[in-house]
């Protein structure tokens, strides 16, 4: 019997990962006078996963990049105002309307009145923190979480702290290695529901539908029916 309901957020309950491609492309645009694009995303995809121990998740951390790999790709020659251009689209990022996803609202209201849910993301706290109050969603939750990182530890560490028993907590998201692989290993159930764009450092390969707590949605409206059955 599943006791506790956990859900991801970005991606999961609003649109996020659109935002990061669209000033992505801007970014190529911006410097496509001194490199092709792919060579530009090659590299800032690089520099992005190099910084991760640095800077970690969000759009700090992706704008940091940005400006190193503009630095490095012009060979120091990116002009001021080329800098204050990316420095706009974070900016442009962090004030953009959060969009929750269709059904996700309904969701999470029909399940929060039957079970505690909880919020699990992870990136810059403030922007996450930000993103929750914007949603308008975050008063359905009994408890926020945002991580630097979702992994098997800090899966275990939660159920420590609150007492959850693994076999009875189900995660629901749209990133196998973040939301679904972890929580199989802790010995948890997750749900997993693509969103139409995942970022490459989030893809891995997907569990069989009939391994032990692994389940497959294509929309979050199918959610509450899927965990009526689970009883």
């Amino acid at each position: 019997m599943i006791e506790v309901i956990a859900f991801d957020a970005d991606d999961t309950l609003w649109h996020n990962e659109t935002l990061y491609s669209e000033n992505q492309e801007k970014f190529q645009r911006l410097l496509l006078g001194y490199r092709d694009a792919q060579w530009i995303a090659k590299k800032l995809y690089e520099t992005e996963i190099a910084n991760l121990k640095h800077f970690g998740y969000g759009v700090k951390g992706f704008t940091l990049s940005m400006i190193e790999t503009a630095i490095e790709l012009t060979e120091g020659r990116i002009q001021g105002v080329e800098i204050q251009e990316i420095l706009n689209f974070a900016k442009e990022m962090l004030a953009a309307p959060v969009e929750v996803l269709d059904g996700a609202r309904e969701a999470v209201e029909a399940l929060a009145q039957r079970y505690p849910l909880t919020l699990i993301t992870k990136g810059d706290l403030f922007d996450q923190e930000t993103k929750i109050a914007r949603s308008r969603l975050g008063h359905l939750f009994s408890h926020i979480e945002i991580w630097s990182e979702k992994d098997q530890e800090s899966y275990r560490a939660l159920f420590a702290k609150h007492k959850l028993d693994p076999a009875r907590f189900l995660m629901v998201g749209n990133s196998l290695k973040s939301d679904v692989l972890p929580v199989l290993a802790c010995g948890g159930a997750a749900v997993y529901i693509p969103y139409k764009t995942t970022w490459a450092h989030e893809r891995e390969s997907e569990p069989q539908l009939w391994e032990q707590g692994y389940y497959r949605l294509e929309h979050i409206g199918q959610l509450p029916e899927l965990v009526k059955g689970l009883k």
